[in-house]
């Protein structure tokens, strides 16, 4: 074997080995309190990848990190709905660039819609 095939082999075995530990740090459905297998699929598509404690992407992270969610205060749980609505509404989530790179992780209409219905029902459920 020379060192091109060595280094192709060393490159595709480390790329495999990250891509199961990205799979490893989706959430089980217990982790989303409340939520259907709808909601929680939007949350892995379209938000988990860059809202989550493991994410490269600090600003994304301390914004919003899914893994602790459910351990929120309940103030910062309902301020958290509805910046999520708030940034669907506006069309900010998931930013442009990120879908200019990744286009399969952009809502569809009716994703957005359920996944801002879910946002305003779990904030008034929190608030009582």
């Amino acid at each position: 074997m020379n060192k091109k095939q060595l280094f192709s082999g060393i490159t595709a075995a480390l790329l495999f080995a990250s891509v199961l530990v990205e799979a490893s740090n989706i959430p089980s459905k217990s982790e989303f309190k409340n939520t259907s297998k709808e909601i929680d699929a939007i949350i892995q598509k379209s938000c988990y990848g860059c809202h989550n404690s493991e994410s490269k992407n600090d600003k994304a992270k301390d914004k919003l990190d899914f893994k602790t969610f459910e351990s929120l205060s309940k103030p910062d749980k309902i301020h958290a709905l509805r910046e999520i609505g708030d940034v669907l509404k506006d069309d900010d989530m998931p930013p442009k660039k990120f879908l200019e790179r990744f286009p399969d992780k952009a809502l569809t209409k009716d994703e957005k819609k359920a996944l801002m219905d879910w946002a305003k029902k779990e904030a008034k459920e929190a608030m009582k």
